[in-house]
């Protein structure tokens, strides 16, 4: 019963030292970060790995845009040494926002880049010199996994053949059925994490109001949009996406409904949400990675995290 939470949680790194020991005490064996506009993949888990000497660690992910390979080679070859044989790394393209708005770097040929950065880091973690002259001074141990964030068939089959696995994100439980078998088309022992947000709540009509900002938010970015018409949504969505394109955005937000905002979101009760969380893992997650989305504001983080892990070990 692997269970994973995507950290920090909305508190500063230096208050996670009395926060993070509770949370494995609940029932988080993993934990993970992510990387958009707040820290990068790295900082939080190095923080998280001297606090918690036990536990395993995953990046969801470090994108491959934003970073030279030999730099995303040695901050997993550190943090690899800090948590030896208990990190994964996951990888990704990131999206066209992130990559050449806030950064400045082409995005080009993703899968390419993708492929060639999986390629370089294998070798390179494994203590090899790459044709570019490079070698990790200090290559770990144990080389960790590496998983590919992956969306439509070609990069969830990159995932399967190159990579030790996938990690999913904006998907229901029931959408995992339609992923996973790509990424097993690569062999046996492919491991699939899956980024699964939460909101527990008491008050679920608020909370997916709230939810549906942030539909409207990523699922109209090309790569999220091409994911949900792969996964069958092409007709429930399109009303969003023509109101998002023509500027209205109140429009797009009223346009989601309620019934995709529960596919997308756990939302309910803490043992409402376990219940929901295990339905992934009964249709293929390894490890579902909770995020806790703080849209009610009644509530507190760290307990619904703690409530839910509860619920989940039963």
């Amino acid at each position: 019963m692997t269970l994973g939470i995507t950290i920090p949680l909305g508190m500063s790194l230096p208050e996670h030292a009395t926060v993070l020991p509770r949370l494995a005490e609940s029932g988080y064996d993993e934990f993970w970060s992510s990387e958009t506009a707040g820290f990068d993949a790295f900082t939080p888990l190095v923080h998280a790995a001297a606090v918690l000497p036990g536990a395993r660690f995953g990046t969801a992910i470090a994108g491959v845009f934003q970073r030279g390979p030999a730099l995303l080679a040695m901050s997993a070859a550190g943090l690899a040494e800090a948590a030896p044989g208990r990190f994964t790394l996951g990888v990704g393209a990131a999206s066209p926002a992130i990559v050449e708005r806030w950064n400045g770097i082409p995005y080009r040929r993703p899968v390419r880049r993708v492929r060639e950065s999986v390629e370089f880091l294998r070798a390179a973690l494994a203590g090899e010199k790459l044709p570019n002259g490079f070698r990790l001074e200090r290559p770990p141990a144990t080389p960790p996994p590496i998983l590919v964030a992956a969306l439509r068939p070609t990069m969830l089959r990159l995932a399967g053949s190159l990579g030790d696995g996938a990690i999913l994100n904006w998907l229901s439980a029931d959408d995992v059925a339609t992923v996973v078998p790509y990424v097993h088309e690569g062999g046996p022992g492919k491991r699939v994490a899956a980024r699964v947000f939460l909101c527990p709540t008491d008050e679920p009509d608020a909370v997916r109001a709230a939810a549906k900002r942030l539909i409207t938010g990523y699922l109209t970015v090309p790569g999220y949009a091409d994911f949900q018409r792969f996964l069958g949504r092409s007709e429930r969505l399109e009303p969003m996406w023509r109101a998002w394109q023509a500027g209205d955005r109140r429009a797009a937000v009223q346009a989601v409904e309620d019934a995709l905002v529960d596919e997308l979101f756990v939302i309910g009760t803490p043992a409402e949400c376990a219940a929901h969380v295990r339905r992934y893992v009964h249709n293929g997650v390894h490890v579902p990675v909770l995020a806790f989305v703080p849209l009610d504001p009644s509530r507190d983080t760290v307990t619904d995290a703690i409530a839910v892990a509860e619920h989940y070990q039963r």
